[in-house]
């Protein structure tokens, strides 16, 4: 499947103008900014190590994978805490938080597990995972779950008022009150009512005019003559004020602060359905991965793509990003050479190259070899060159 689709030869900006999901849009617009398809897999024990893992690794990769329930210290403060502060961290950095969780229950079971509970994971975690193996209703339950708290997100209301004083043309030349045509039609253009939403946020524009009419157009019984003396316009802008993306909690990490040539990402969330795994003996069969497929067709506006070992877009419509773990390097000096042993507990390894180039995956997924490094910036930086030289060779 993965050798005959096209998105396999199209550059990540050009999938990004194709996209069903908006989340997905965002990401492969990132990973075009940042020259890399890395994902981080932080494997720490501590909220401490996770932060710093984050702070320091961010500038290399566009996703952070997550298991909060491993992590010692985990502050669940929704404006406080270790999920805000990686918000302003992925922010910062120009990232997105993947929770992996690998939801499988009965769908109310995974609603509450997602957008309840003491971790709330969809209040700062871009993106999650789940098993297939409960059935489709679940993926319907989780996406319908996500719709119903992003309609009950609390928006906050910036407002703006401007004044300014139109003229009509009939007014006659003389009228000291008399404005040049130009900026009375920008005046009016600007009175209309619009609505707009951006970022993927449920955001909308409203234009309130109110006018303050003295007089009329034309002249008054007693011979004076009217006019519009002023024109009052409120803008008022809504955002969401609970968003993970808007959290501004983080004071000592730069909170405020947004990854450059970019705009926060969208507010929309993004589900992968774990379609198959690295790990020996695993029991997903190639029916197994045919549903989930089949269940990501049916729920393009949340299901985002798959965790998986090959590319599975086989439908000419098929947009859906791949991430894939298993993903290590031989020591610096050595070549790849596709496949690089194991861990002994069932993890086998596969070099950036041949996932990328071979397998066709989009985005590899590395733990222990950054995080077990000496020195995980430069040693993410490393795994950053090689997986997007493969994606170039892909590409080429």
């Amino acid at each position: 499947m993965a050798d005959r689709h096209p998105a396999l030869k199209q550059t990540f900006a050009e999938r990004a103008r194709t996209a069903a999901h908006p989340l997905t849009r965002y990401l492969f617009r990132l990973m075009d900014l940042k020259a890399s398809n890395l994902c981080l897999s932080a494997d720490v024990t501590t909220a401490r190590e996770l932060l710093t893992l984050a702070d320091k690794v961010g500038p290399s990769i566009v996703v952070l994978k997550t298991h909060y329930d491993l992590i010692a210290g985990w502050d669940y403060n929704p404006q406080t805490g270790t999920g805000a502060k990686l918000a302003a961290l992925a922010r910062k950095h120009g990232f997105l938080i993947f929770e992996d969780r690998k939801f499988v229950d009965i769908g109310k079971t995974v609603q509450l597990q997602y957008t309840a509970g003491t971790a709330r994971i969809i209040e700062w975690a871009h993106i999650t995972n789940a098993n297939m193996d409960a059935g489709r209703d679940m993926v319907r339950a989780m996406a319908e779950a996500a719709a119903n708290w992003k309609e009950r997100i609390h928006y906050e209301v910036k407002t703006s008022v401007t004044v300014g004083t139109p003229v009509s043309d009939r007014f006659d030349d003389s009228d000291p009150q008399q404005e040049p045509a130009s900026q009375a039609q920008s005046q009016s253009q600007a009175a209309r009512p619009q609505r707009e939403g951006g970022g993927g946020d449920k955001g909308e524009m409203l234009d309130v005019v109110s006018h303050q009419q003295r007089g009329r157009d034309n002249t008054d019984v007693d011979g004076r003559k009217g006019s519009i003396v002023s024109i009052t316009t409120v803008t008022q802008s809504f955002e969401p004020a609970d968003s993970p993306r808007l959290t501004k909690s983080h004071h000592d990490q730069g909170d405020d602060a947004v990854f450059p040539g970019i705009e926060e990402a969208p507010v929309d969330r993004g589900l992968l359905l774990l379609a198959q795994m690295s790990s020996r003996g695993c029991l997903m069969t190639a029916d197994y991965t045919r549903a989930c497929v089949e269940a990501a067709r049916d729920h393009r506006g949340f299901v985002m793509g798959f965790v998986a070992q090959e590319a599975l877009n086989s439908a000419a419509d098929d947009t859906f990003v791949h991430m894939t773990p298993g993903c290590k390097l031989p020591p610096p000096g050595e070549e790849e050479n596709g496949q690089v042993g194991g861990d002994g507990l069932g993890q086998q390894y596969n070099t950036p190259s041949k996932l990328v180039t071979v397998c066709g995956t989009d985005i590899v997924i590395v733990g222990r070899g950054i995080t077990e490094a000496g020195d995980p910036p430069s040693e993410a930086e490393r795994y950053r060159r090689r997986a997007w030289k493969a994606y170039l060779a892909r590409l080429a």
